[in-house]
């Protein structure tokens, strides 16, 4: 059984089949996903796509593309959304320099703030980062008190970067992209990161892998992930699979959390 620790099914290319989807997980070895909030609206669905279904985990937050939305009310709804026992984190949250649809200093401002209020809550975060390799390291690195905690999601640095985040006590997550022909630093990364901190992810309905390249992605591909991943280190996809299962539970909370 795998976890799949990124998706966004309340996307609106999910809306004719998502409630066969999530509820077909188990028969596609998914344990259970984490549902990824990327503004307010979406953090919303991420919530009552939880409160649904027994296998969804929600994370609230708002991603650099909409930094320009945020408010101090923005927070506050968030701060009471996130007495919901199936919140799990505070994300995606980070800076996004490539597409630049917020202007640079308003994601550099909220990503500053909803750091401080994961560490508030006592929640980790999961971070997206592109284009911005350094600064989101250092922002981060500046944070961290010894109580800040996470993930970089479909992660797309370099080993020697992911080792970095390593030490600041955050997980790598890969997705798709691992299993592409050309995605020689990913398998770099997926080769040189210890099993234990590793998490697995879609991103669906993006960034499907191979053979499903260019498809609506799914969470029971994240399979493909697993298996390249357990071939680049030599392992079994069982212990990739068992032991990205443990991390995602262990970071995100979910065995303390209302979970059959």
């Amino acid at each position: 059984m795998f976890i799949d620790s990124h998706v966004h099914l309340d996307d609106k290319r999910f809306d004719e089949d998502r409630d066969i989807l999530i509820k077909s997980l188990r028969d596609n070895d998914v344990e259970l996903v984490v549902n990824i909030g990327a503004d307010l609206e979406t953090s919303i669905n991420s919530v009552e796509l939880a409160n649904k279904y027994n296998n969804v985990f929600a994370t609230i937050g708002v991603h650099p593309h909409s930094a320009i939305e945020v408010t101090e009310e923005t927070l506050d709804k968030f701060r009471e959304m996130a007495k919901n026992e199936k919140v799990v984190a505070i994300g995606e949250i980070g800076l996004d320099f490539y597409y630049d649809n917020s202007p640079r200093d308003d994601q550099r401002k909220w990503f500053k703030e909803q750091l401080k209020l994961a560490k508030e809550l006592d929640l980790p975060v999961v971070i997206h980062s592109r284009e911005a390799t350094q600064e989101t390291y250092d922002t981060i690195k500046e944070a961290q008190d010894g109580s800040l905690r996470g993930v970089l999601h479909c992660f797309s640095g370099s080993k020697e970067v992911a080792m970095e985040y390593i030490k600041l006590g955050f997980y790598i997550s890969l997705a798709g992209p691992v299993t592409f022909k050309n995605a020689r630093v990913a398998k770099e990364v997926a080769a040189a990161v210890p099993l234990d901190k590793l998490l697995i992810e879609t991103d669906c309905p993006y960034l499907a892998p191979e053979p499903n390249r260019g498809k609506r992605n799914e969470p029971k591909f994240v399979r493909y992930v697993a298996e390249k991943i357990a071939e680049i280190k030599n392992i079994p996809v069982e212990e990739v699979a068992r032991q990205t299962r443990t991390n995602a539970k262990e970071l995100f909370g979910i065995e303390r959390k209302i979970y059959d």
